[in-house]
């Protein structure tokens, strides 16, 4: 029986995954987030994991606010890069397999096609910067790690697009929103389950040596105003949708123009099945719903 230990399990994606654990059979969890345990203080990692025998590690914490990472540059660093670099350095002492969340940010977002993971990189803000400079520390410390980049999550938990949409559209008859951002909405539920079958699979494989570097998100390509407009037609909110371009909506921090991933690789791997975004939509606001 695997055991695992999951960090900043209160944001979206640690939230998915606690729903998901009471089904799992043959995993156990320990969840924590920064009142349980401080990912930033490399003996407090130290102490907290002793004689606890963690077979992996599932890094859900991050600093995600992508505006104020401009102006708190230190803390979006210390939680992005440093701490990813304790947990690195902790699963290398305990034999434990991270798996550590990224982001479509750490591409410059003026590419064309979907984003390969062995494509240059090249962030273009703090938060950005940070997440890639979290995952190179991954990379140099622990050959045995996997790294998830993913883009646009949203679900029942937590501050989303998804949630700000929804509450919007039934006080509002209309909104302007982006349409010349191009990305891929992700489910953190089905993310949450992807994760679980890596590890299945990585368990039951002995032999696993495709450690590395995955690209996840749901599958479909949209822009931000097509996943509005989607959100109002499965809530049956009769608010209009306006296109407004990014030039008009003033923010700190640079946004990817296009910043689709290619999930080529994780679907072969672990011989995943991806559901297209639009799909996904009506069961997370049924879930908020009810």
């Amino acid at each position: 029986m695997a055991n695992i230990l999951v960090t900043g399990s209160n944001g979206q994606l640690g939230s998915e995954i606690r729903e998901l654990a009471s089904k799992t059979v043959g995993l156990t969890f320990t969840f924590t987030d920064i009142k349980e345990l401080d990912i930033t203080s490399p003996e407090a990692l130290s102490k907290f994991v002793k004689d606890k025998n963690f077979r992996y590690l599932i890094n859900c914490a991050a600093y995600t606010n992508v505006d104020k990472a401009e102006e708190d540059k230190d803390t979006a660093r210390l939680i992005n890069a440093t701490a990813v670099k304790n947990l690195a350095q902790l699963s290398i002492d305990n034999n434990i397999i991270p798996i550590h969340i990224s982001t479509d940010y750490v591409f410059s977002g003026e590419g064309f096609k979907p984003y390969t993971e062995n494509e240059s990189t090249d962030p273009q803000g703090i938060y950005g910067k940070t997440k890639f400079e979290g995952e190179e520390l991954l990379r140099n410390i622990c050959q045995k790690h996997i790294i998830i980049r993913t883009s646009w999550l949203y679900s029942p938990f937590g501050k989303n697009f998804l949630k700000t949409m929804l509450n919007l559209g039934r006080d509002k008859t209309e909104l302007g929103v982006i349409v010349d951002q191009i990305g891929t909405p992700t489910y953190a539920h089905d993310l949450a389950f992807s994760i679980l079958k890596i590890i299945e699979n990585i368990d039951k494989n002995k032999d696993f040596k495709d450690y590395g570097t995955y690209h996840y998100s749901n599958e479909g390509v949209c822009s931000w105003f097509d996943f509005a407009s989607e959100i109002q037609i499965a809530a049956n909110n009769n608010c209009k949708i306006n296109t407004i371009e990014s030039k008009d909506f003033e923010c700190l921090a640079k946004r990817p123009y296009y910043s689709v991933l290619n999930k080529s690789k994780i679907k072969h791997i672990f011989d995943l099945d991806i559901p297209h975004w639009r799909v996904r939509i009506s069961h997370c606001i049924n879930r908020i719903i009810s």
